[in-house]
């Protein structure tokens, strides 16, 4: 484990992205770049569950903590990438405490959840270190809920007070959806929703997270208090770099016909 929870308990700002491709290259290649965190996406991602094993493998010997956003909180889908060694779990569109209660269930062992036992599993390095695993899994696997319905921000007080909740994560192009005003992160509605998040967040002592599409906004969601920063993923920068790149050539094509003519 990389003291992904820790580190947040701890007030730190921890920098992440999202990697939606499936690739274990990708994988590799992100988490050899300097972010603290990234997230496996199995819910709108490209990948299945078998590519998340690879990705996890690949990103073992990086500095970068691997989370997986499953598909639901459903506990079957919790608990396999968890056994395959994530250290930490995203459940997207969490709406109500009853939610927020059935993706703790699936996070943490007996008394403090029901996920199920399994020796024989990477994370335990294969039955050699599960006493210690399991000893320090409290501690170690981090808990994400994602704020993106209208519903949860009547409920934000009570979903942050969960324990085994570590992080209210705004989802803002769904949250901005759901309350009708879609990519419009100024508006005062959108603005209101963060800072609901950010206190609830703030006064249960758990962190705050987003991710966001311009670097500019950095500063912004910086000192709302959020320190769960996402921004871009590996599709992203393949396809910025790729049409860069082209965009460039294109221009010395035209300035080499233009010197040629």
């Amino acid at each position: 484990m990389k003291n992904l929870k820790k580190r947040l308990k701890q007030g730190e700002t921890l920098h992440g992205c999202w990697l939606n491709t499936g690739s274990s290259l990708t994988a590799e290649i992100v988490g050899l770049s300097g972010f603290d965190w990234v997230l496996i996406d199995l819910e709108h991602g490209a990948g299945s569950e078998k590519d998340v094993l690879y990705q996890l493998q690949a990103l073992e010997h990086t500095p970068t903590a691997a989370i997986v956003r499953v598909e639901s909180s459903e506990s079957q889908r919790i608990h396999r990438v968890l056994d395959m060694g994530a250290e930490g779990i995203m459940c997207p569109k969490i709406a109500n405490p009853a939610g927020a209660l059935k993706v703790v269930q699936g996070l943490h062992y007996p008394p403090d959840g029901g996920r199920g036992v399994a020796k024989m599993v990477r994370a335990t390095g294969f039955g050699q270190n599960f006493a210690q695993y399991y000893q320090d899994a409290k501690d170690n696997v981090l808990g994400v809920a994602q704020i993106e319905t209208v519903e949860v921000l009547n409920h934000l007080d009570e979903v942050a007070a969960i324990e085994g909740i570590d992080v209210l994560f705004i989802g803002p192009a769904d949250l901005s959806m759901e309350l009708g005003i879609f990519g419009q992160f100024d508006h005062p509605r959108f603005k209101e929703a963060l800072k609901e998040t950010v206190n609830a967040a703030r006064k249960a002592g758990k962190a705050t997270g987003i991710l966001f599409f311009n670097t500019y906004d950095y500063q912004t969601y910086h000192d709302l208090g959020i320190r769960m920063i996402a921004c871009g993923s590996d599709a992203t920068f393949v396809a910025e770099g790729a049409r860069n790149l082209s965009k460039k050539l294109d221009s010395f094509r035209s300035t080499h016909k233009i010197q040629t003519s």
